[in-house]
């Protein structure tokens, strides 16, 4: 199912903003989430390719763990080299096929976000 930023009313995009913002706050060091995880814990279950987009174009989120956050198999950000280097210096492990190892390191956010 694909996302259209058009269906959530301004008000929903805000609040859907900082859900975002707060969810990737709280990722730990060591760990990571998926934008759909994100996604669904934020409201809109279908709409991952939001949280990149808010996350690329939202200031607040330069000083936020950002680099935590990959995709459903693992996958770092395209065109983002540096991500890969940020998560081995918190001990995050890559598969042979450059994905993290999600089995280790994959974290869910808390019923109380």
């Amino acid at each position: 199912m694909k996302d259209y930023p058009d269906t959530m009313t301004p008000e929903q995009a805000r609040t859907f903003q900082e859900g975002v913002l707060n969810i990737v706050a709280q990722i730990p060091r060591g760990k990571v989430t998926t934008y759909g995880i994100i996604a669904a814990w934020a409201g809109w279950p279908s709409h991952a390719r939001m949280v990149g987009r808010t996350l690329r174009y939202s200031p607040e989120a330069h000083s936020l763990p950002c680099h935590r956050v990959v995709n459903v198999s693992g996958r770092t950000a395209p065109g983002w080299s540096a991500q890969r280097t940020l998560l081995e210096k918190e001990g995050v492990r890559f598969k042979p096929n450059c994905h993290v190892d999600m089995k280790r390191h994959l974290w869910e956010p808390e019923m109380n976000l």
